[in-house]
């Protein structure tokens, strides 16, 4: 097993803050002194802007009875013109026949045995 002594820590110390001292950058150099006419211009002008400049507060949307809010929908087409206008695709694209798809042929250079039948006894 690997133990550590106290005389081994007091051996170990000494290297350790020797190599911390070394570490350590070396001091700034002490800015020139500034002059006369550097000290006394003013100094520049702050300005404050708050976050809250424009802040509106939240308004609520002029609600509409339900049965009026889903005979919108039904003239528009029910979910499905919602979900075609979220995909993305055009009415023309959307109505159009669909083939089936073709099953994905196998990818080349993938291939991988099929396991051995087990017999049954």
């Amino acid at each position: 097993m690997f133990h550590l002594s106290p005389a081994r820590w007091l051996a170990v110390f000494p290297a350790v803050a020797a190599l911390s001292a070394v570490a350590q950058p070396a001091p700034a150099p002490s800015p020139a002194p500034a002059s006369a006419a550097a000290t006394e211009a003013s100094p520049p002008v702050l300005t404050y802007k708050s976050a809250l400049d424009g802040y509106r507060p939240f308004a609520d949307d002029k609600t509409i009875p339900w049965k009026e809010a889903n005979e919108t929908v039904y003239r528009r087409g029910g979910w499905q013109a919602y979900a075609k206008e979220a995909s993305g695709t055009s009415a023309a694209e959307a109505e159009s026949p669909k083939r089936p798809a073709a099953a994905p042929g196998a990818q080349p250079g993938h291939s991988m045995p099929m396991p051995a039948k087990k017999e049954k006894p």
